[in-house]
């Protein structure tokens, strides 16, 4: 009996060693990324400070970064290290998920793991660019110029960093919905059919997203926050119909639907 429970207990230990060893490469990874972004620190502030200077451009009015402690520029530049360089090392985490993952897979669901990992790093990358370009903008005018130029704007660095940080990091992973969609869908979850059942749930749900994300309530920033993530949860349906698991794909390979 006891060894029954050995051999029983024998695939489960192998699964968390196994998951001990990709989280200890992701984190080495992610180390990795740190470091090479820590030495670019003072050009990501000035890439991050892009929207406050679009907003000089259009008043006349000189907006700054303070830090209001004396060790906030030190602490701030480790966060900021840390996610930068977890964009860089997104891929090779993201591989590292894969390798966890893809032992528990068909032969013929395998050959999704170079786009899977392709698509969802493109995808948060499309997603950080989208924030940037589209939405921090005009987001960042019409706080700053809520009051007409009445009040002068100095900001914390730290809290103008860490929402503008959030923010990016919120829409990266937003655009992940059509890459997460594929993936339900291929292991069985949910299809096509189901996603199309709930348009209007997801339609409110991508409302409410654009009213968190966006710290304004201008209607016309969370229609474009909104719109793309709407369209997003389309895509996903699309590619749920694209790659659902057909009844003769699943007898071929042992999976029955």
């Amino acid at each position: 009996m006891t060894k029954l429970n050995a051999d029983a207990s024998a695939p489960i230990f192998d699964h968390l060693e196994e998951l001990r060893r990709r989280i200890i490469y992701s984190l080495l990874f992610l180390v990795i990324g740190a470091g090479v972004a820590w030495m670019k620190v003072p050009q990501i502030i000035l890439l991050l400070k892009e929207p406050l200077t679009y907003t000089n451009l259009y008043k006349n009015h000189q907006l700054q970064l303070v830090a209001t402690g004396l060790t906030e520029q030190l602490i701030f530049s480790f966060t900021i290290a840390l996610w930068a360089g977890l964009a860089l090392a997104l891929p090779f985490i993201l591989h590292q998920v894969w390798l966890f993952i893809a032992p528990g897979l068909y032969p013929n669901e395998r050959k999704y793991g170079g786009p899977f990992i392709v698509g969802a790093g493109l995808s948060f990358l499309a997603g950080m660019a989208f924030c940037y370009y589209m939405i921090l903008p005009p987001m960042v005018k019409f706080l700053v110029d809520f009051l007409n130029g009445t009040v002068g704007a100095i900001f914390s660095i730290g809290q103008y960093m860490g929402q503008i940080i959030t923010l990016l990091i919120s829409f990266g992973l937003c655009f992940e919905i059509p890459i997460l969609a594929v993936i339900l869908t291929r292991i069985g979850i949910v299809n096509h059919v189901t996603l199309g059942k709930v348009r209007k749930y997801a339609f409110l749900v991508c409302l409410i997203l654009a009213a968190i994300i966006t710290p304004t309530p201008d209607p016309i920033n969370m229609s474009i926050a909104a719109a793309p993530l709407y369209v997003l949860y389309e895509l996903g349906v699309l590619l749920s119909r694209v790659f659902r698991v057909r009844p003769e794909a699943s007898l071929e390979s042992g999976n029955p639907v």
